[in-house]
């Protein structure tokens, strides 16, 4: 038997939204006001954006999994191996630029908590809509064929 779905808070559904508003303008406009050329302001915006995208994926494929979705280990390992790229990358960068070590910590710390709130927000999406009814859990696990 499965327990019906919590609905999430307004509350924390508002602190989501705000966590990932707030982390991805803080990274961008960092970026846009630093003293760096036009290429490495793309690299910083694309990790952002591939990170945001690998975190949601990520947390996807964890809940697909516990609800008893099938889900193939390439992808599985693609996605945990995608965030660990956009965090080795970010570092990576962030150790070679000639940024002041403050600056460095923003922007790793303004990273960090973009990735967390998408995930936030993916959660309190997929919980919104499946106490709405519009999404049904999975009563058993999917094997494949």
């Amino acid at each position: 038997m499965i327990a019906q779905p919590q609905k999430p808070s307004a509350a924390f559904i508002g602190a989501s939204w705000l966590s990932l508003l707030i982390g991805m303008f803080t990274f961008i406009i960092g970026i846009w006001n630093s003293d760096m050329m036009l290429n490495e302001k793309g690299f910083y915006i694309t990790i952002l954006m591939y990170g945001l995208f690998s975190a949601v994926s990520l947390q996807k494929t964890v809940r697909d999994q516990l609800e008893g979705l099938f889900v193939t280990n390439i992808y599985i390992g693609l996605c945990w191996f995608s965030v660990a790229l956009t965090l080795l990358l970010l570092f990576i960068g962030l150790w070679n630029a000639t940024l002041n070590l403050s600056e460095k910590g923003f922007f790793g710390i303004s990273f960090v908590l973009s990735l967390f709130a998408a995930v936030a927000v993916q959660k309190n999406v997929r919980d919104l809509r499946m106490a709405e009814g519009d999404i049904k859990p999975e009563l058993s696990p999917k094997k494949p064929n």
